[in-house]
């Protein structure tokens, strides 16, 4: 089948054997259409738009609304949203797609125990059930259905005329499912297809089936068949509308997942979840044929963590840092600059620990810390800015001219905690990724991992094996008896924008 049907329309879940396996089976509509239709082909798809995506760093990712075009149009921005989930602890992927081919009123649950696509089968969740019988929810019926003009095309059997439900043909959700089967193999599914329904409604009783491992996607395009730079100011529109929490300004853009992108809104509204867009393109960026091209989006929301110092210091420990770089790079025998700890805020007069590190187009060019507090914030700014500067065994000095290329970023550690354990798979179940920097001590030899670490090395036992090396043992040595762990968090901001708060 045609994978370029449609513009607008690490680890791989597989089959495996249960006590019992799932007795209905929600059977894909689109595979070999939207999306390869044979395993290898479509793990090998997904991978490689996995590979291309560049990476974004949140700990506390809620939510996400990806595109659901072909792979051939919207698969690069989709995957720059799922790239985010790679290494996360999730048990639950609620997705919403909104219906285009049933007439529906409220939002429809299918009556399955598991989605099959050609990697397999994704179980759907327990709570689905819940949900279903929660308004406005209800499990799948039949209802009219306008069938897509490719349903005979398709992999999957018509039922008789008059059985379709809003599940038979839709596509919206289905398309999400390979991502998440390569990104979150061990997640459950929980997909909703919406119709015409209140998603302040929807937002509600959703609020109430959330915890910290479940993500909520919503499936959308944008604007549908309009020139190329038409596209491009409608979807912008759109993407501000989306960003800034505007639902009023969002009722009047052009998405045909806009419902679901609403019920996610006020979900983020409900929870103090804020918007960030990671990728915004169209099909002709991908095709090259600019008449009537589809719009695509991916937006991260995020559960902002308590910040610990204002934006006012924020910007003063950054411009310390930045003064301290240009100072030892033009005289290293400088100490930095000079600081009357009564001029600035009580906050940096306080001891802390921190890490500053240097990035130079986006490559690591130096980073020093320290672990435990040992003298004001802003002196520990400056040393840790010089040190990572001068110091660094890894790199050479940063030189005069490559100061203006180089981005600052500041880690602001709490006090590391030491975490019990009873075994090396307990240790693996209590680490949180992408949250904790770990501390790792193994006899008298010991290293740390800022939490930005897990974006290199998302899987556990890698990360601890990599840890092991750093301080000089073998890469299995963390299950060993003289092993012990300290967990600590950390505040992180850079120029140019502010990063998420770990």
């Amino acid at each position: 089948m045609a994978l370029l049907l449609s513009a607008g329309a690490c680890n791989a879940r597989t089959e495996t054997s249960r006590p019992e396996p799932p007795r209905r089976v929600r059977e894909p509509a689109v595979a070999g259409l939207f999306y390869p239709g044979e395993e290898q082909a479509l793990a090998k798809a997904v991978d490689a738009l996995l590979e291309r995506a560049p990476a974004h760093r949140f700990s506390r990712l809620r939510g996400l609304v990806c595109p659901h075009a072909g792979y051939a149009f919207s698969g690069q921005t989709a995957a720059i949203g799922y790239k985010t989930l790679v290494g996360r602890e999730i048990q639950t992927v609620i997705v919403m797609g909104p219906s285009h081919y049933a007439f529906l009123e409220g939002a429809c649950i299918p009556d399955a125990q598991a989605y099959r696509t050609p990697l397999g089968l994704m179980p759907i969740s327990e709570k689905a059930q819940g949900l279903a019988r929660t308004p406005p929810f209800g499990l799948e019926k039949p209802c009219p259905v306008q069938r897509p003009a490719w349903w005979a095309q398709g992999p999957k059997p018509a039922p008789e005329r008059g059985q379709d439900t809003p599940e038979t043909w839709e596509h919206s959700v289905e398309v999400q499912v390979p991502f998440l089967q390569r990104v979150a193999g061990h997640a459950k599914l929980l997909p909703v297809v919406l119709g015409e329904v209140d998603p302040e409604r929807v937002a509600k009783a959703l609020a109430a089936v959330l915890d910290d491992k479940t993500i909520v996607v919503a499936s959308s395009d944008l604007s549908h068949y309009h020139t190329y730079d038409a596209a491009k100011e409608l979807d912008s529109r759109c993407i501000q509308a989306i960003c800034s929490m505007n639902t009023d300004d969002m009722k009047g853009q052009e998405a045909c997942g806009k419902t679901p992108i609403l019920a996610l809104m006020h979900l983020a509204k409900i929870k103090g979840w804020k918007a960030q867009l990671l990728d915004c393109r169209n099909s002709g960026d991908a095709t090259g044929e600019k008449d009537r091209v589809v719009g695509y989006c991916s937006v991260a929301f995020i559960e902002p963590a308590a910040e610990s110092t204002t934006a006012s210091d924020r910007k003063f420990l950054l411009e310390l840092a930045r003064r301290t770089l240009t100072t030892v790079a033009a005289n290293p025998a400088s100490t930095g600059p000079e600081l009357d700890l009564k001029s600035v805020s009580p906050k940096l007069a306080k001891k802390k620990a921190c890490f500053v590190t240097l990035t130079k187009a986006g490559v690591l060019r130096g980073c020093i810390g320290h672990i435990l507090p040992k003298e004001a914030l802003c002196q520990a700014v400056i040393d840790n800015a010089r040190n990572a500067a001068l110091l660094d065994p890894r790199f050479d000095a940063v030189r005069p001219d490559e100061v203006g290329q180089i981005k600052i970023e500041i880690s602001v550690l709490t006090e590391p905690q030491p975490l019990a354990f009873d075994s090396p798979d307990d240790l693996l179940n209590k680490l949180k990724p992408h949250q904790d920097g770990v501390l790792l001590r193994i006899g008298e030899r010991g290293a740390t991992f800022l939490p930005q670490v897990w974006e290199q090395l998302p899987d556990k036992v890698q990360f601890l094996d990599h840890l092991s090396e750093k301080a000089g043992c073998p890469p299995g040595a963390w299950r060993g008896k003289e092993t012990s762990v300290s967990i600590y968090h950390v505040e992180c901001f850079e120029e140019n924008g502010v990063a998420d708060a770990k």
